[in-house]
């Protein structure tokens, strides 16, 4: 089997040495021998190990992440673990993307009413210091498997059947919905008795759940307010983002 010298193999992959020899001092790689000059020597499995590393950096996984994947690979950490990892990172981005969602909707209620209002520079600033939205919702249609999965995975009750018909009224209507510290509000205005009573059953549920924080429910002067915190609060962003993109059936 042929072997590489370091420049040999940095040539090959686009690697400079200095990231090779980064990646050794890491612990992600290792050569195969060595010249009898003590040159570095790498066999041909160094070429895919190193295009492991690169692609699992692109994806967010830190240094440590890696060296514990390869571990599983070379039999000195078993598969488990891996998915632990893989889907840790998974979660993390759900959370990053959660907040880029949110912002996303916020922002694309106050540009429309911006265009839709003729409004002055004093009375915009008022409408996006008080969050005021007054135009009408499309509606979509929501793809919720992904949130299913991870609903189910952390074992929260919102996965169970009970929630379709708990959350029925909530289907298409408009939401605000934003970050606050380690929580996410959700207001709904100009919200009815069914769509209190959706929320209060929501905060109800999760009451009993070991997944998250118990949420808070209030009446306030701009509508229903659902507050959610800790960690996995994204959760309820996203199910209520969804919610909005719905329309009720049937």
């Amino acid at each position: 089997m042929s072997q590489l010298t370091i420049g040999q193999l940095a040539e090959k992959t686009g690697v400079s040495r200095a990231t090779l020899r980064y990646y050794e001092e890491q612990g992600l790689m290792a050569p195969a021998g060595r010249t009898t000059a003590g040159y570095r020597l790498y066999d041909e499995a160094a070429g895919k190990r190193l295009l492991f590393i690169q692609r699992a950096q692109r994806l967010g996984f830190s240094l440590a992440d890696i060296a514990a994947m390869l571990g599983a690979d070379s039999g000195s950490a078993d598969s488990d673990s891996v998915h632990s990892i893989a889907e840790k990172r998974y979660i993390q981005i759900e959370r990053e993307l959660t907040e880029l969602l949110v912002q996303r909707h916020e922002m694309a209620a106050f540009l429309n009413d911006v265009e839709t209002h003729d409004s002055g520079a004093d009375e915009v600033y008022e409408r996006l210091v008080d969050r005021v939205c007054l135009h009408e919702h499309g509606g979509g249609t929501a793809v919720l498997a992904t949130l299913e999965r991870l609903l189910a995975r952390t074992g929260c009750a919102l996965s169970n059947d009970a929630r379709d018909d708990l959350v029925a009224p909530l289907l298409g209507r408009h939401m605000h919905i934003w970050r606050d510290a380690d929580s996410y509000r959700i207001l709904i205005p100009d919200a009815d008795d069914a769509v209190a009573d959706a929320l209060a059953g929501v905060a109800a549920l999760e009451a009993q759940c070991h997944a998250h924080a118990t949420p808070q429910f209030e009446r306030t002067e701009e509508g229903c307010l659902f507050i959610a915190t800790g960690e996995n609060a994204f959760l309820f962003a996203q199910l209520f983002l969804d919610l909005e993109a719905t329309r009720e059936t049937g």
